[in-house]
């Protein structure tokens, strides 16, 4: 299974997921006001006196608490850590790091805000009083990492005495992924799901709901086989709470190889290593085996295919095809429920996500799919049953459906009275900087370069050489003193052969560099010995004939240097590409908009004829991160008033790519408020532009630097950069003492490289 040998396992050490969660700031939340508070009127009109006139709105209507409040945009993500991941019950306090998590990825997946709160009460009796005496002062709310067999209790009850979606996600959110999954499974093999026969080994919250589910779906009660740890579950045991005694069946069968044998169906949702290749192959023709125990799944592929070559796979894990990821899951049930103004999540809802799930898997993938796999266009088949955790067409496909069966069912509050407008809706809430390092992250993964980290003797460096590596972005070469290099891995708890690395002073390679590098350089005033000993004492140029000669794709410098030093060395061995000029360009991504801004760091002053080149690199660029460009050269001055020198300069950069007839749209001389907002092009109806601008060209550094930095500041913008573009091999130059997710993240756009044709996108 070559797709297998592709997805290596990425590896996490305790020190990086300790770091991530402590710096800069402890923990992955923060509560951010959706109101300007810079006046004593926005005060006045959030508090007191102006809060008052919500306050007796809501008192005369209490469903206005939506229209008034972020109550339906709210889920509360509830647990009292009995059962944390795979680690068991280590406490409310110990849950709170995983809960921080669950809010993150609702944000990130589909625009919810969420609130982790960890309750210290065991018994359901407790925590349901506790839970539904705060519950209404959300949207929604989803229980996690809750011990069987109490959470059946506590969902049922919860549901009962709120009026608000209760969600269970480690019960249903594994139910409906893999339900979408066997839907297609099925489809693909031809079986049917009343005659389908299946094993299902897990008697926990996730296995016992994935089998009501199923049931729902067509398989017959009389058909499926129910294993625990303690064996079959058939009605002569005494040994079963409520919701296993349900599953219980009268059968001679009293254990998993009994089971299995004949079976059309293997689910797995229990621990590693349980079902052996024996038991799969004494399966039904084209078995259908989900093992989803992770982190090591009950049988892997690997062991799958070298007996049962016909059967079809799934697991949890994300280095297989076929992943079951509640991700795919819970942000969008919630979505389409709290849009809607859902009473409950019904077992329509759960239905309609999963035939949802299903039917996306069938569509062509879009290139951010491909780019995942690297290059690869997945095809729905057995390798391709479900989507992928990070398809961007998930926010405008599964909530849809979901608020549908809500309305048909009779438990939406607030129907959809326009389909389209809703559509359009989900598509805006799409976070655009997950979406741009999306793009470049999976990017460097299809092309898996190498990329060469010039100062990798730094700690720091070698911490983001390593997790560029092992996520799977690429290979890192270090180039160091090997003592130095592999003594600092051990002190970073690293082994010391994760990491390639080269001596600059010895390495075999010096001859070939030195002949390069004296070709380019012997008419410029250096002799042989000057550059014998540039190639042999500066990592720079060094790593740069690295790039140069083949070597590696690209490089990343700057954590021991000023930008301007590092730029200097680099330009001794790489030119720009044929017809570019190297620019540096800053992605700034605030309240629903992507900015591509230039140039930010490489040409001081540029002439009407360099802004032209840097207009013509920056739209590149843009193209290539996604975004159709449409480039605003900017000034104080909007279309000759008023003039002055600075804006003369800018008309004759629109001039002059009038004459070039380039294919993107581009405007000025104009400021930012024009360019950035459509209604002001009532006011100039010549306007080239027909949407607001994404690429701002700057008349000079400076200016650039200014409006990124406020940008970020005074803005709260995410900034990325800069990021350079235009040389003939990708090089990115960090700042100085740059934080290791920056070098990451620097290192990933030389590995994507901005500069390549948009058709390689």
């Amino acid at each position: 299974m070559p797709e297998m040998d592709r997805r290596r396992t990425e590896r996490l050490t305790d020190q990086e997921a300790l770091d991530f969660h402590r710096e800069p700031t402890p923990g992955k939340l923060a509560i951010a006001p959706t109101k300007p508070m810079a006046t004593q009127r926005d005060l006045a009109l959030a508090y007191s006196p102006g809060v008052a006139v919500p306050v007796r709105a809501i008192a005369d209507d209490p469903s206005a608490v939506y229209d008034y409040t972020s109550k339906g945009n709210m889920v509360a993500v509830v647990t009292n850590g009995t059962a944390i991941l795979g680690l068991g019950d280590l406490g409310p306090a110990a849950a709170k790091p995983v809960m921080e998590g669950k809010s993150v990825l609702f944000k990130r997946f589909a625009d919810i805000d969420s609130v982790d709160v960890e309750v210290t009460y065991k018994n359901p009796d407790q925590f349901v009083e506790c839970v539904a005496g705060f519950g209404d002062t959300f949207g929604g709310i989803n229980l996690e990492d809750v011990a069987a067999p109490d959470c059946f209790e506590i969902e049922a009850r919860l549901r009962a005495e709120l009026d608000i979606p209760v969600f269970h996600d480690d019960q249903h959110g594994t139910a409906i992924i893999a339900s979408a999954a066997l839907i297609n499974a099925c489809d693909v093999t031809g079986k049917r799901m009343e005659n389908l026969k299946v094993c299902l080994v897990g008697g926990g919250a996730a296995g016992l709901s994935v089998l009501a589910l199923i049931q729902r779906l067509g398989v017959r009660p009389s058909n499926t086989v129910l294993v625990d740890k303690d064996g079959v579950v058939h009605r002569g045991r005494n040994d079963l709470h409520p919701r296993l005694a349900e599953h219980a069946i009268d059968t001679r069968m009293r254990n998993l190889s009994e089971a299995v044998a004949g079976a059309d169906c293997l689910i797995g949702l229990s621990a590693g290593g349980v079902v052996t290749q024996d038991m799969v192959k004494s399966m039904a023709k084209n078995p259908i085996i989900f093992a989803m125990a992770n982190p090591v799944p009950e049988i892997t592929p690997e062991e799958v295919a070298a007996v049962r070559p016909d059967a079809i796979m799934a697991t949890g894990r994300s280095d297989y095809p076929n992943q079951v990821n509640n991700v795919l899951g819970f942000p969008y049930i919630f979505r389409g429920a709290l849009d809607v103004r859902a009473r409950t999540i019904n077992e329509d809802m759960k239905l309609a996500a999963a035939h949802a799930l299903a039917e996306l898997a069938r569509q062509d993938t879009p290139d951010e799919v491909a780019a995942a796999y690297r290059g690869e266009r997945l095809q729905y088949g057995p390798k391709y049953l479900i989507p992928t955790p990070f398809d961007p067409r998930l926010i405008t496909w599964v909530p849809p459906y979901v608020a549908r069966a809500a309305q048909e069912t009779g438990v939406a509050r607030k129907p959809l009275s326009d389909p389209d407008a809703y559509t359009r809706t989900l598509a805006r809430r799409l976070d655009p900087t997950a979406a741009v390092q999306q793009r470049v992250t999976a990017g460097a993964r299809a092309h898996n370069r190498t990329i060469v980290f010039a100062e990798g003797e730094e700690p720091s460096v070698i911490r983001a050489a390593f997790q560029f590596q092992n996520s799977r972005m690429g290979k890192a070469v270090l180039v160091a003193r090997e003592d130095i290099a592999k003594q600092n891995m051990r002190a970073l708890g690293l082994p010391d052969d994760t990491l390639e690395v080269w001596n600059a002073r010895l390495s075999d390679r010096n001859p070939q560099f030195v002949d390069f590098l004296y070709g380019r350089l012997q008419r410029e005033g250096y002799l042989r010995r000057d550059v014998q000993r540039l190639v042999n004492t500066d990592r720079n140029v060094f790593s740069a004939c690295m790039v140069a000669c083949g070597v590696a794709d690209g490089m990343v410098t700057g954590y021991t240097r000023h930008a301007d030093v590092a730029m200097r060395d680099v330009q001794l061995v790489l030119d720009p590409a044929a017809d570019r000029r190297i620019i540096g360009l800053t992605i700034c991504v605030s309240k629903g908009r992507t900015l591509v801004v230039g140039d930010v760091s490489v040409t001081e002053f540029p002439s009407a004829s360099e802004l032209a080149d840097i207009t013509e690199g920056a739209a590149r660029a843009a193209r290539r991160l996604g975004l159709t460009p449409r480039a605003a050269l900017m000034s104080f001055s909007n279309f000759g008033n008023p003039m002055g020198e600075r804006a003369e300069k800018m008309q004759e950069a629109v001039r002059i790519l009038d004459a070039r007839g380039v294919d993107f749209e581009y405007e000025g001389e104009m400021a930012p408020d024009i360019a950035l907002d459509p209604a002001h092009h009532d006011i100039y109806p010549f306007s080239r532009l027909t949407d607001e601008a994404n690429v701002l060209v700057m008349p000079a550094v400076h200016s650039a630097s200014i409006a990124t930095r406020l940008l970020k500041t005074a803005g709260g913008a995410n900034v990325i950069g800069p990021v350079l573009v235009g040389f003939e091999k990708p090089v990115q130059i960090c700042r100085l003492g740059a934080p290791v997710s920056e070098i990451v993240s620097l290192a990933a756009f030389a590995a994507y490289d901005l500069g390549e044709a948009e058709q390689q996108a």
